[in-house]
């Protein structure tokens, strides 16, 4: 194995590929009583329509995260989120816009759970009986999901951003398009993503890197396959698909969400470059510790729920700012004239210089967290990035690129602002 000594952040990293394609990723804690592990695909809510065996297929909305909750189940009519918490693990499983995760932590019988977490997610067990009684456990969660104002107001806003990218889609589904779905479709679905080659193991804790390879080895596909196209839908105007939209909702104050549509920087060391420093233009415009900010909190416009940050998928990235306040459009506008303001302007150097201290902090403490170490380093390896070169590009950021970041993407064209208003929920 590849060993990696990161001397600024004190992380040693082990790594390998296997002969089937499959990364692997461990970080030695020797000193802790505690192991992680996290096994993932890329594959997410975005990937509805690929080539599979020469042949494109379309899938239903929502299929990635029903795969998801499907894969527990076992030939032996069993389930895998059971049998990990049998032996006092702690198990779980999500599903984003562009990957599956499986991942437990447990203090004891780590090779056990291993085995069993390779084990189900590598063979899948679907019958048609199985797959329909889903369909109703789904659907009631994603009734729940709907009702709520923030994912509302966020899902509102993706649509409203973009026009043709898949970023648009309900990570979950809707009840109609997860109808759709078949244990066929599903069985194509994994045959396609849930391939070694496609997938990332990665592992924390005091455990033993070579033996963490071998079990893989023994227990997952023998063979290596080619990369799945996927189609990302029509190229993306620069400007947003719609300025507004809003509905009404049982809250007790409009909630914001606004969102600024930026130009993704594409895969690897770049993409990360410009998360960091989209972060930090998006913290010297309109963060806690921004003058806009406080003047907006003294005139009453926002309150301690507001937030702001960069978000980035692949093929897509923009700037957030959400939370409750009386005048939402005032809001948009304060901020739009914050952003035109800097253009001109500038930022204040001490403030910036603050600002990427406190974001560099931040970082570093994540560390700490077994799960935020692996599932970073995942989501970097699928990005073809090293995410643990962040102190180098904090160090190379400068207040000139916050300011043309800024200026480059702060405007009316690019915003879009989406209102959960008071009152009657809509029907």
């Amino acid at each position: 194995m590849v060993k990696h000594r990161y001397e600024r952040i004190g992380e040693t990293l082990y790594e390998e590929t296997l002969e089937n394609g499959l990364r692997v990723f461990v970080f030695p804690k020797p000193d802790f009583g505690k192991c992680y592990a996290f096994f993932a695909t890329r594959y997410g809510g975005m990937d509805t329509r690929f080539q599979l065996n020469g042949q494109w297929l379309d899938t239903p909305m929502g299929i990635a995260h029903y795969l998801e909750h499907k894969m527990f189940d076992t030939p032996d009519g069993g389930n895998a989120l059971q049998t990990l918490s049998a032996t006092g693990a702690s198990p779980n499983a999500f599903t984003s816009t562009a990957i599956t995760g499986y991942h437990f932590e447990c203090t004891d019988q780590f090779w056990e759970n291993l085995k069993t977490l390779l084990e189900f997610v590598s063979v899948p067990y679907f019958t048609k009986e199985s797959v329909e009684k889903e369909q109703g456990i789904i659907g009631q969660e994603i009734r729940m999901i709907e009702d709520r104002p923030g994912w509302q107001s966020y899902h509102m806003l993706l649509e409203a951003l973009y026009q043709n990218h898949p970023v648009r889609n309900s990570v979950a589904g809707s009840v109609e398009s997860i109808a759709q779905i078949t244990a066929e479709t599903l069985y194509q679905c994994h045959e396609a993503f849930y391939t070694p080659s496609n997938m990332v193991l990665c592992v924390a804790g005091n455990v033993d890197p070579e033996r963490v390879c071998q079990m893989a080895r023994e227990i997952l596909p023998k063979e290596a396959k080619p990369p799945i196209p996927r189609d990302c839908g029509e190229n993306e105007p620069k400007e947003v698909f719609a300025r507004e939209n809003s509905r009404v909702m049982a809250v007790s104050a409009p909630l914001l969400q606004l969102g600024i549509k930026c130009q993704p920087a594409g895969d690897g060391p770049a993409q990360l470059r410009q998360r960091l420093l989209g972060d930090l233009a998006c913290e010297a415009m309109a963060g806690s510790s921004s003058p806009l900010y406080n003047r907006l909190y003294e005139q009453g416009m926002i309150d301690s729920s507001f937030y702001c940050g960069y978000i980035d998928y692949p093929g897509c990235a923009f700037l957030m700012a959400g939370g409750e306040t009386k005048d939402p459009e005032g809001v948009r506008d304060a901020i739009l004239a914050e952003g035109a303001r800097i253009a001109k302007e500038g930022i204040d150097e001490a403030l910036f210089q603050r600002l990427k201290k406190a974001a560099y902090g931040a970082y570093v403490r994540g560390l700490n967290s077994f799960e935020n170490l692996c599932v970073e380093q995942a989501q970097g390896y699928f990005s073809n990035q090293d995410p643990w070169t962040f102190p180098e590009i904090y160090d190379s950021l400068t207040r000139q690129d916050a300011e043309d970041f800024i200026r480059a993407w702060v405007k009316p064209e690019q915003t879009s602002l989406i209102v959960i208003r008071p009152g009657e929920a809509d029907q």
